[in-house]
C-alpha cells in the first residue's frame, strides 16, 4: 500500500484543532469541567476566550491552545431552545449513562456509573474546556490565567480539574506506543496510507460519509440568535446547520492496572523452573495489544521486537496474516481496526466495512498521586475520540468488536484490554485469549480486568463558527 495525496478542501480555520491535530509537541494537558451559573455572563466569557480556541490550520504554531465542548445541559444552560436541542441525535441528548448504554458499553460492576468520579448524568456538567501547553510551567501559568478569567466572568464554576500529559516516547500507561493507527480525514491536506484515508463525514458533519450519505446533523428548528453566521444544511433541508464542521466527542477517564497487567503476563510465561521469561512476557503482551511496545507491527515483525521506534501503519492483514498467526484475531488493535479482514472472504468489502467504524483518538495519560505512603498512584488514560455517529462508531467498536466475538475464529474471547462481557453472562469468569498457532491454538484463561472507568460523558464539539453563533442566542 502506498502513501497517497489528500488535497486540502476543508476550511481548517473553522474546525477545532483537536479533530485534525494531535498536538504532539504540546505535552501537557488539562480539562476543566464547567457549570454555567449565568448564561449571559457565560456567553461573554466564551467571546473573551474565543481567540485562544485553536483551529485545524497547521500554519498556526501555537504554544498553548484551548478547545471547548458542550453537553446537552450546557447548550440548554446558555440558552439554546429546547426545540433546537431536540434536533441533536438521541445518544448525545441521553448522554453516556442510560441503562441501555451501560449494557452496550459494559458499564456495570466496577465500571458502573455509580462508582464514577464525574459524569453519570451530572446536572452541573455543562462544558469541558481543554488545555494544551508545551510543558508543566507553561500549563501552570495558563491554568492560573484561565481560572482567574472564569472567576472574574461571574457566569461559570469549575466543578472538576483533571491534568494529563503526553509522554515524550508516545507510550500509554501499559508501555505501548500509542496514537499510530489514526484515520486521516479526506480533505484535511494530510497525505496518508490509503487504508487510513477516511471520508470527511465520518468525523465532521456537513459532508458525506463512508455510506455516501450526510451524517445526522443538528438543525435549527426555530430561529435563534444571528442565524446569518450558520451554513445551510448540506443535505438540502433548507434549515440552518448547527453541526457543520463540528463533531461529537467521547470523553472517558480510564484507570489502568499496570502492575496487574504485567504480573499476569509474567505469570503466564514463566520458565519451567518458575523464573521469569522477560522475552516471552513482552511477546504475550504484544500479542494482546497487537503491536510491540515500540510500535512495530506484529505482521512485519512477528517473532521479536526490532530495535528502534516505529509508527508505520501502512499494512493489511489479508495477504500477510490471514490466519492470525502473527497478530492474533483477538488482539486489541486487530479487533478495533480489522482493516482488510473483517470479511475474511473479501478484502475490498472488509475495508469498506471497517472504514464505517473508525474513530479519531486523542488520549492523554493521567496520574493521581497516592494519598497514603502505602498506596500507589492511580494512572490511566483520559480517552477522547471524535466521531459523527456515536452509535455506529464509538459504541459499535466497544460493543461489537471489544465486548463480543465478532472477529472470526473466536469463541469466548473479549478484548483483553478494554472488553467487558455481557452482564450476567454465565461465562464471565471463563474469558480467554486465543493465540492462533500451528498445529494447535494456544488458549490463556482466567483473564482479569485491567481497566476501570472513572468518569465519562458525550459532548458536542462545534466548529469555530458555531461557537461564535452560540454567543448570540
Amino acid at each position: 500500500m502506498a502513501i497517497i495525496s489528500n488535497p486540502q478542501t476543508l476550511d481548517l480555520k473553522d474546525i477545532q484543532g483537536m479533530v485534525t491535530r494531535g498536538y504532539g509537541k504540546l505535552y501537557e494537558t488539562a480539562y476543566f469541567l464547567l457549570q454555567v451559573t449565568d448564561a449571559t455572563k457565560a456567553k461573554a466569557w466564551i467571546k473573551d476566550i474565543f481567540p485562544l480556541i485553536d483551529s485545524g490550520d497547521v500554519t498556526i504554531q501555537a504554544e498553548k491552545t484551548l478547545h471547548l465542548a458542550f453537553t446537552p445541559k450546557g447548550l440548554s444552560a446558555i440558552g439554546l431552545d429546547d426545540k433546537n436541542l431536540e434536533s441533536f441525535p438521541v445518544p448525545f441528548r441521553e448522554g453516556v449513562v442510560t441503562d441501555d448504554r451501560s449494557r452496550i458499553l459494559g458499564d456495570y460492576g466496577e465500571n458502573a456509573p455509580s462508582n464514577w468520579r464525574w459524569g453519570a448524568n451530572d446536572d452541573t456538567l455543562h462544558m469541558t474546556l481543554i488545555f494544551h501547553a508545551k510543558d508543566k510551567p507553561a500549563l501552570t501559568t495558563f491554568l492560573e490565567e484561565e481560572r482567574q478569567r472564569i472567576e472574574t466572568s461571574g457566569g461559570l464554576k469549575i466543578t472538576k480539574e483533571i491534568t494529563a500529559h503526553l509522554r515524550k516516547d508516545n507510550k500509554e500507561p501499559f508501555g505501548f506506543h500509542d496514537g499510530i493507527s489514526e484515520p486521516v480525514i479526506q480533505g484535511s491536506g494530510r497525505p496518508s496510507p490509503e487504508i487510513d484515508l477516511i471520508k470527511t463525514g465520518e468525523f465532521l458533519m456537513g459532508y458525506k460519509n463512508e455510506h455516501d450519505q450526510y451524517p445526522f446533523s443538528p438543525l435549527l428548528e426555530i430561529n435563534q440568535g444571528d442565524t446569518s453566521l450558520l451554513k445551510n444544511d448540506a443535505a438540502g433541508s433548507g434549515k440552518k446547520d448547527l453541526g457543520h464542521n463540528g463533531t461529537f466527542m467521547v470523553f472517558r477517564q480510564m484507570e489502568q492496572f499496570v502492575d496487574e497487567f504485567w504480573d499476569f503476563m509474567d505469570d503466564n510465561t514463566k520458565n519451567e523452573d518458575g523464573t521469569s521469561n522477560e522475552e516471552a512476557k513482552v511477546k504475550l503482551a504484544a500479542k494482546c495489544i497487537g503491536r510491540w511496545p515500540n510500535g512495530a507491527s506484529l505482521v512485519k515483525y512477528p517473532d521479536k521486537q526490532p530495535e528502534g521506534d516505529f509508527n508505520n501503519d501502512d499494512f493489511g492483514y489479508a495477504d500477510t496474516d490471514p490466519d492470525g498467526l502473527k497478530c492474533p484475531f483477538g488482539s486489541h488493535l486487530r479487533r478495533n481496526n480489522p482493516r482488510d479482514t473483517f470479511r475474511w472472504y473479501d478484502k475490498k468489502q472488509s475495508l469498506k466495512v471497517t472504514r464505517r467504524h473508525r474513530i479519531i483518538r486523542r488520549g492523554r495519560n493521567y496520574e493521581i498521586p497516592a494519598t497514603n505512603e502505602s498506596d500507589k498512584p492511580e494512572i490511566g488514560l483520559c480517552f477522547i475520540c471524535f466521531n459523527t455517529n456515536l452509535e455506529l462508531q464509538f459504541e459499535f467498536i466497544q460493543h461489537a468488536w471489544s465486548n463480543d466475538n465478532q472477529p472470526t475464529h473466536l469463541s469466548n474471547d473479549i478484548d483483553v484490554i478494554i472488553g467487558v462481557p455481557p452482564e450476567g453472562n454465565p461465562n464471565n469468569d471463563k474469558g480467554q485469549f486465543t493465540i492462533q498457532a500451528e498445529p494447535v491454538n494456544q488458549y490463556i484463561d482466567n483473564w482479569k480486568r485491567f481497566v476501570a472507568i472513572k468518569g465519562g460523558e458525550y459532548f458536542f464539539f462545534p466548529s469555530l463558527t458555531v461557537i461564535n453563533y452560540l454567543t448570540t442566542i
